[in-house]
């Protein structure tokens, strides 16, 4: 099984997040973040098998991972 991930750094650790189930984990290094995500997530699908069909039909769908950029409203901007 296959897996979509984002990683960003919070402070002094690194975060990384599942995008389908919402699986979080962190770690002080990129690799020990996703080491503690993939450990994560294998427990969270052992308790909530039905997350791996979405998973699996996200696999087959996937056309590529793209990143825009979009304005944030005047008042939300630091």
């Amino acid at each position: 099984m296959r897996a979509r991930v984002i990683v960003w750094r919070e402070e002094d650790m690194y975060v990384a997040k599942e995008v389908v189930t919402g699986v979080t984990s962190q770690g002080k290094t990129v690799d020990e973040a996703l080491a503690n995500l993939r450990e994560a997530l294998e427990l969270y699908l052992e308790e909530v098998p039905e997350a791996l069909e979405k998973l699996e039909q996200l696999d087959k769908g996937i056309v590529g991972v793209l990143e825009i950029e979009a304005k944030a409203p005047k008042a939300v901007r630091a």
